[in-house]
C-alpha cells in the first residue's frame, strides 16, 4: 500500500479526488505544521502544497521518501529526500498522475535495492551487512538501558558431507529448511541472519545468556529430529547443529562492539565443535573451564 500524504495549509479535496486513480494508495491531507512528525505516518510520497510554509521542516529533516511540490520549480532551497519534483498545475490530471507514479517508482526501486543489498539470495534471511548495522544498534540500546543482548551462532555439523554425497542442490534445500525453521521459532524482535555458508547468527535483544541457551537447546533438538531425505535415498540423513552463545556485556571492563560479541560467539562455537558437535556452548561457561 502506497501511503500518499498531502501536507497543506488548507483542505485539498480536489487533489485527493484526482489521486484516487493511483493504484493501491491511501491518500490523506495533513496540516503542514505537522510535517515535522512525518515519521508517525510513514509516507511513501509527500505532496507539499505551500513550499514557504514547509521550509522549516524541509531544512531540519531528511525524508525517507520522495516529495512533490505544488508550484513553480525552484533552486533556492535544499531538499533532503529520496527524490523530488515540481508540478505547477495540479488540474492537469495526466501530468499529475505521471509525476506521482514516477516518484513512487523511485521509492519502490530504492526499497528493492536496499532489500537486495541486505538479503541472502538463497534463504531470504538478512545478510552480514544488515547484521553488522543492526547489531551495533542493539548493542547501543542495551548499553543505554542496561539490558542483556544475546547472540547465538549456529553451524550445521558435517555440512560438507551433504554436498559431497547428495550434491549442492540438496545442500541448498537443507539450508533453506534450517532457515525456515529458525525463522519460525524466533521472536518478531529477533534478528535472523545467514552468517556464512552453513552458519546462521541469531540476535536476541533483551535476552539473558541462560534464556538464549534454552532457545539454542530447543532449536538443536528440533534440528536433530528433522527428517532430511534426499531424492533416491530410502533413509533420512541425520542432521545436527552446534552453536556458540555470547551475551553483551560479555567481559567486565572491556569496550565491546558488534565484532567483539560475534567473535566471542565464534569462540564458543569452535569449542562446541571440538567437544564432538551437536552441542550448545556458552562463552561465559567456556571461560570458566579454561
Amino acid at each position: 500500500m502506497n501511503n500518499i500524504v498531502i501536507y497543506s495549509t488548507k483542505p485539498m479535496p480536489e487533489l485527493e479526488a484526482l489521486l484516487f486513480e493511483i493504484d493501491d494508495a491511501d491518500i490523506r491531507t495533513v496540516d503542514i505544521n505537522q510535517m515535522k512528525d512525518y515519521a508517525i505516518i510513514n509516507p511513501s510520497l509527500i505532496i507539499v502544497e505551500n513550499i514557504e510554509a514547509a521550509q522549516n521542516a524541509l531544512m531540519t529533516n531528511k525524508f525517507p521518501c520522495p516529495i512533490l511540490f505544488i508550484g513553480k520549480a525552484r533552486r533556492d532551497f535544499t531538499v533532503r529526500a529520496e527524490g523530488f519534483d515540481f508540478i505547477e498545475n495540479i488540474q492537469n490530471k495526466d501530468e499529475l498522475i505521471i509525476r506521482v507514479n514516477a516518484l513512487l517508482k523511485i521509492k519502490a526501486i530504492k526499497e528493492k535495492l536496499e532489500r537486495v543489498s541486505t538479503t541472502d539470495d538463497l534463504t531470504g534471511l538478512h545478510n552480514r551487512k544488515y547484521l553488522q548495522e543492526r547489531l551495533e544498534e542493539e548493542i547501543s540500546r542495551s548499553r543505554r538501558y542496561g539490558t542483556k543482548l544475546s547472540c547465538i551462532l549456529f553451524d550445521l555439523d558435517y555440512f560438507k558431507v551433504v554436498n559431497d554425497m547428495f550434491g549442492y542442490e540438496w545442500g541448498d534445500i537443507l539450508l533453506k529448511n534450517i532457515a525456515n525453521k529458525l525463522t519460525a521459532m524466533a521472536r518478531k524482535e529477533d534478528i535472523v541472519t545467514r552468517y556464512g555458508d552453513e552458519e546462521f547468527l541469531l540476535v536476541l535483544p533483551n535476552t539473558s545468556e541462560d534464556n538464549a541457551f534454552l532457545f539454542g537447546e530447543r532449536f538443536r533438538r528440533e534440528v536433530e529430529k528433522m527428517e532430511f531425505i534426499p531424492a533416491g535415498e530410502e533413509e533420512a540423513h541425520k542432521v545436527t547443529i552446534s552453536a556458540g552463545i555470547s551475551t553483551y556485556p560479555c567481559m567486565p571492563d572491556v569496550d565491546e562492539d558488534a565484532n567483539t560479541v560475534i567473535r566471542y560467539a565464534e569462540h564458543a562455537l569452535y569449542n562446541a565443535k571440538h567437544r564432538g558437535r551437536n552441542k550448545i556452548i556458552q562463552f561465559s561457561q567456556m571461560n570458566l573451564e579454561m
